[in-house]
């Protein structure tokens, strides 16, 4: 499979959108990822997929601690800002929050985790964190990534 196939594939793959962010020499980094996962709930645990490449590998790569906040259709804005800016931090959209991590406001929830481990594979990294706080903020819609845009999740008429 090359690897324009390999996108492909993974771009009929629905992935909730979140932004990760860290402080690195006091100044805050972020970017907009779909690779957040819940790794275990006891203890809490969160792990997320990034490139050595990107701008925000240094932060991540050299501090203890990361935010993960997930995102409601509420926050398309904040997603775009992360992902395809690099004016991520001006305004009042944040504040420093536990651990000086970077906390976005009007969020569906965010996360501070402890790094416990980055484990680099060629150009890219798993990153895993332990929580050691956050908060649920309000409820929305889930933010989607899909087929190179956002989107919601539809409703099927399958009961549960």
């Amino acid at each position: 499979m090359h690897g324009e196939s390999f996108r492909e594939v993974f771009r009929r793959h629905a992935a909730g959108v979140a932004i990760i962010t860290a402080t690195y020499n006091d100044v805050p980094f972020g970017f907009t990822a779909t690779s957040v996962a819940s790794l275990s709930a006891e203890p809490p645990r969160f792990s997320f997929n990034m490139a050595r490449t990107s701008s925000s590998w240094p932060a991540v790569a050299n501090t203890n601690f990361v935010g993960v906040h997930m995102l409601s259709t509420e926050n398309e804005g904040l997603a775009n800002r992360f992902a395809r800016t690099k004016d991520r931090f001006t305004g009042d959209h944040w504040e420093a929050g536990p651990e000086c991590v970077p906390i976005l406001k009007d969020v569906a929830g965010w996360l501070v985790g402890r790094i416990s481990m980055r484990l680099s594979f060629e150009n890219n990294a798993v990153v895993v964190a332990e929580v050691v706080a956050g908060t649920i903020g309000p409820d929305g819609a889930p933010l989607l990534y899909h087929g190179g845009s956002y989107g919601t999740p539809t409703a099927t008429d399958y009961v549960i």
